[in-house]
């Protein structure tokens, strides 16, 4: 019986822990915009929207180091009755060719595929999030998740959709 309840506990505790590893993942940007000590520049350079999803370049600027990091943020706007929720989440600049390429898989190979059995594809950032795909009886959903452990952070998107994202990336990196 103790046996048992210190399996559960430990087991409680490493789900715990996880969990707020997973909700407290920053991008190397955020990491890089939270040091104190320093006067930090944000320039933020809009690209698109996806859904109510905002897409915008983001550079940061340490002012006394005069040293630069990026991101791309997307943003999801949540009304709920009078009250507006913005869910940002950051994607480094080191991340995006990676994800670019897995848009390019996702398009090329998997959407185009009928899978017989339940299948899951995902991208995931440092920063906790996520873009992928899910196969039910034939039907592909596309989403990206802002944020894990946040049912509010998914966006659900379309293959044109998808298309678009990749446009946006390009025009990213063509702004860098």
């Amino acid at each position: 019986m103790k046996k048992t309840l210190f399996t559960l506990a430990f087991g409680l505790l490493f789900f715990i822990s996880n969990a707020q590893s997973i909700e407290d993942a920053q991008s190397k940007a955020e990491e890089f915009a939270g040091k104190s000590g320093t006067l930090i520049q944000k320039e933020y350079i809009d690209i698109g929207s996806l859904k109510k999803c905002t897409i915008q370049l983001v550079h940061f600027n340490d002012l006394f180091s005069n040293t630069q990091h990026s991101a791309i943020k997307f943003e999801y706007e949540i009304s709920t009755g009078s009250i507006t929720d913005s869910k940002p989440s950051y994607v480094d600049i080191d991340e995006i060719d990676n994800f670019m390429k897995s848009i390019k898989i996702m398009q090329e190979k998997v959407i185009s595929n009928k899978s017989k059995n339940y299948t899951e594809y995902y991208f995931h950032c440092r920063s906790g999030f996520e873009s992928g795909c899910t196969n039910e009886d034939g039907n592909w959903k596309i989403y990206l998740i802002l944020k894990k452990l946040d049912g509010e952070r998914y966006v659900w998107i379309t293959i044109a959709d998808l298309a678009l994202l990749y446009t946006y990336l390009e025009q990213v990196k063509a702004k860098l």
